[in-house]
C-alpha cells in the first residue's frame, strides 16, 4: 500500500511542515556546513598560489602537471569565469576543461594538441588576473602572507559561492541519512554491503548500506549496464530470498523552482530500474523541504511513494 503518494488531501499541510523544518535546520547548520568547507577551499587555494608561484607562473607546463587548479584559477579573473564561459574564450572544449578540473588529462589528445589547448588557457587567465586582489603581480613582487591569505580567502569565498547550494545539499544529505541509519539500527538492522558478487535479490535480510551502485541496462541495447548511485538500500529483517531490496533517495530542497527543474530525475531512475529487475522494484524517496503539489503529483504518476523526513515513522510502513 503506498505510504503518501496516494494521500492528497495531505500534501499540503506536509509541505508547509517540511518548509518549516528545513528552514530550521537551515538558519542552524548551513552556516557551519560552508564555513567548513570555506576553510577546506583556502588551503586549496594557497596550495594553487605555491603550485603557479603565486601566480606568476601560469604555463601549460605547470596546469598540465596540476590540472586539479583550473577551478581555482577561473576565480582568480576579473570577472570570475564560469567553466563554460573559459571554455568558449579558450576556443577550447567542454570535455577537455571538464576533464582537467578534475584533476585528469584527456589521454586520447596528442601532445601538440594537448600543449595547445593548455596555452590558450593559460593565456586567458594571465591575462584576465583580478590584479586588485593579487597586487603583487603588477607591482612585480612576491606577496606577503598577510596578502597571501587576503587573497586566497577572496577566492575561496568565490568558489564557495558558486557551488552554495552543493554544499548545504550534501550536508543536508549526511544529516538525512544519519537520520535513517539511526532508525534502522534502533530496530536491529546492520550496516553492511551486499556481497558484490551476489545479486542484490541475494541481499542478506536486516542489513542495509549507503550509496551504494545498481547496475541497470543501458537504453542503447549494444552498450554494457551502466551503474547508477542509489542513497539507501535495505533489506527489510523479514526478506524471504530471493527478494530485491528495498531503495530509498533522500531529497532536500531549499526552493521549489528547481525540485520542480530536476523532478524527472526519479523518474528517470525507477524507470531504469524496473526495467533490468522488474516492476515490483520500490523506490522510495526520502523529503526534507520545499516539495509542492506539483512535484509529489509528478512522482506519484510515475508509481514514486516517498516518506517526510519530519514523519520519518511512516517508514515502518514499508515493511522495515
Amino acid at each position: 500500500m503506498p505510504v503518501n503518494a496516494d494521500k492528497p488531501h495531505l500534501w499540503k499541510a506536509d509541505t508547509r511542515a517540511s518548509v518549516d523544518q528545513f528552514n530550521q535546520w537551515f538558519m542552524v547548520f548551513a552556516p557551519k556546513a560552508y564555513r567548513d568547507t570555506r576553510k577546506q577551499t583556502i588551503k586549496h587555494v594557497e596550495q594553487g598560489l605555491t603550485l603557479t608561484s603565486d601566480l606568476t607562473k601560469l604555463d601549460p607546463a605547470t596546469i598540465k602537471a596540476h590540472p586539479g587548479i583550473v577551478p581555482m584559477l577561473r576565480m582568480a579573473t576579473c570577472p570570475p569565469l564560469a567553466r563554460d564561459r573559459l571554455t568558449g574564450l579558450a576556443n577550447s572544449s567542454k570535455n577537455f576543461v571538464g576533464t582537467i578540473e578534475k584533476g585528469k588529462i584527456p589521454p586520447q589528445l596528442s601532445q601538440a594538441l594537448l600543449e595547445e589547448h593548455l596555452a590558450k588557457i593559460s593565456g586567458v587567465i594571465t591575462k584576465m588576473l583580478d590584479v586588485d586582489i593579487f597586487p603583487w603581480i603588477g607591482e612585480n613582487r612576491r606577496p606577503t602572507e598577510e596578502e597571501r591569505y587576503r587573497s586566497s580567502t577572496i577566492v575561496a569565498d568565490r568558489l564557495c559561492g558558486a557551488v552554495a547550494e552543493p554544499i548545504v545539499r550534501n550536508a543536508q544529505e549526511k544529516r538525512q541519512l544519519a537520520l535513517l541509519e539511526d532508525r534502522l539500527v534502533g530496530k536491529g538492522y546492520k550496516l553492511k554491503a551486499p556481497t558484490s558478487a551476489a545479486p542484490l535479490t541475494e541481499m542478506e535480510p536486516g542489513t542495509f548500506s549507503f550509496r551504494l551502485n545498481v547496475f541497470v541496462k543501458s537504453q542503447n541495447t549494444d552498450a554494457k549496464a551502466i551503474r547508477i548511485p542509489v542513497d539507501a538500500v535495505i533489506q527489510p529483517l523479514s526478506a524471504k530470498l530471493p527478494r530485491f531490496p528495498l531503495l530509498i533517495e533522500a531529497k532536500s530542497a531549499g526552493d521549489f523552482t528547481n525540485v520542480n527543474k530536476r523532478r524527472k530525475e526519479e523518474a528517470t531512475k525507477i524507470n531504469q530500474l524496473r526495467a533490468t529487475y522488474g516492476k515490483n522494484v520500490v523506490l522510495v524517496l526520502l523529503l526534507c523541504g520545499y516539495f509542492d503539489a506539483a512535484y509529489l503529483g509528478y512522482e506519484a504518476a510515475e508509481g514514486i511513494d516517498w516518506v517526510w523526513e519530519h514523519r520519518i515513522e511512516d517508514i515502518d510502513q514499508l515493511g522495515i
